[in-house]
Order: structure tokens, then C-alpha cells, then sequence
């Protein structure tokens, strides 16, 4: 399959770049909220192999991706939501109908997702490490816990690295589209890393080996990014 780039814009163009600060609740904090946008992909569909395939990467962003965000904006027309952070949005969804809670979160969650891998992988910056060797002991031990809490999800969810409002970093995972940032899951927090475990991330390739999966998923972990995000959280 011919490898396809895609451009982020931030006022100059920048190819192939992380998507920093691309989903628009995301952005900086000077910056003033400019509606809900789709994001564009970083990275070729092609750029992440031999850990996810270039048919799965263009089917999960361009099918299943770009249909959470068209159901959300189909739902959430007319009504403030247009105008409203999706972290907001998730502060209260138990008042909102499903229609905003699954396709809000599979909207989120997903270009947090593309953030969340790189086809050139450093290493972990020192400010992460070692806030994850305090929270966990060892990052094997992180590993360990994030990788166990995304192959026991019973059915479709996500795995999460969250910072809770202490500063402490936590793994838990949600059902469906939730994430630590709704009212409703048990463990909340500002999400760092997210790995989707639905069978529409893995399956073509992987089959029924979600395990495989997720343990090839720490060879495409961006963790410039999870860093940046535990930055801006802890600020």
C-alpha cells in the first residue's frame, strides 16, 4: 500500500510531526477554545508497522475515528456543545444522552490514541520515569499493571496511565468509549496514555491475540508526548 502522509497545521505546515496540541479541547491553555475539530493523522498508515498494519490504522482513522466525530457533531447540534471543551463535556456527561457519552468519548479518545504513538520512539524523558519508578516502583511494574488492566478488559474499552488531582499517576481501564475524565467511571483523572483494546484496533492483524497486540503496543509509545501531557497537568 503506497504510504500517505498526512500535514498538521499550526500556522506553518509540519509533516509527519506529533500531533501536539491538534485536537482542538487539547490546545493551550492561552489559547481560546475554536470549536471541535478532526484531527489529521502525523504519521503514514504505514508508519507504525510491523505493530499495526497500514489496513487497520486506515480503517480505525478514517472509518471508525471520523464516524465517532461526524455522530458526535450530529448529535451536539443546536446545542451548547458545540461551543464546549470536550473535557468539560466529560466533567458532567451523566447528563447527557448516550449518543454525546459514546460517540464524545470515541471522538476524544481516539486522536488522544494517534498522540499517543510515533514511528520514532525515544526514550522516556527523566520527568516521566521518574514519577512512574515513584507511583509504581519500576516501569517494568508499570508495564506490568497498564498491560494487564488492557488484556483483562472484558469486551471493548480502553487502558489508561492517568494523573489523579494528587499528582499520582494511576492505571485503570473503562467499557466502550469512557475515559478517566467522565463522572462516571470509578477512576478519574487526566489522561497520559490511552491504548484501545476495542477488536477494531487489532483484529485483522492480530486476530484474536489482543495480549500480542498490547505488548507490541511499548515499541510505538510517543513518550515525549505522555510526558508533555503529565507537564501540563502537574502545572
Amino acid at each position: 500500500m503506497e504510504r500517505r502522509k498526512f500535514i498538521i497545521t499550526a500556522g506553518v505546515a509540519a509533516v509527519a510531526a506529533p500531533m501536539l496540541g491538534t485536537f482542538a479541547s487539547c490546545a493551550s491553555e492561552t489559547k481560546a477554545f475554536e470549536g471541535h475539530t478532526f484531527p489529521e493523522l502525523g504519521y503514514g498508515y504505514d508508519a507504525l508497522e510491523p505493530y499495526i498494519d497500514a489496513q487497520t490504522m486506515e480503517l480505525h482513522y478514517s472509518k471508525h475515528h471520523k464516524g465517532y466525530y461526524t455522530k458526535f457533531m450530529a448529535a451536539a447540534e443546536g446545542t451548547e456543545l458545540l461551543n464546549t471543551p470536550m473535557e468539560q463535556i466529560f466533567a458532567e456527561i451523566s447528563k447527557q444522552p448516550e449518543g454525546i457519552r459514546n460517540n464524545g468519548g470515541g471522538y476524544y479518545n481516539h486522536t488522544l490514541f494517534w498522540e499517543n504513538m510515533t514511528p520514532s520512539q525515544g526514550e522516556i524523558p527523566a520527568e516521566l520515569k521518574k514519577a512512574i519508578e515513584k507511583d509504581f516502583g519500576s516501569v517494568e511494574s508499570f508495564r506490568e499493571q497498564f498491560g494487564k488492566a488492557a488484556k483483562t478488559r472484558f469486551g471493548s474499552g480502553w487502558a489508561w496511565l492517568s494523573v489523579d488531582k494528587s499528582g499520582k499517576l494511576v492505571v485503570s481501564s473503562t467499557a466502550n468509549q469512557d475515559n478517566p475524565l467522565m463522572d462516571v467511571v470509578e477512576v478519574k483523572g487526566t489522561p497520559l496514555l490511552g491504548l484501545d483494546v476495542w477488536e477494531h484496533a487489532y483484529y485483522l492483524h492480530y486476530q484474536n491475540k489482543r495480549a500480542d497486540y498490547v505488548d507490541n503496543f511499548w515499541n510505538v509509545v510517543n513518550w515525549e508526548v505522555v510526558n508533555d501531557r503529565l507537564t501540563k497537568a502537574l502545572a
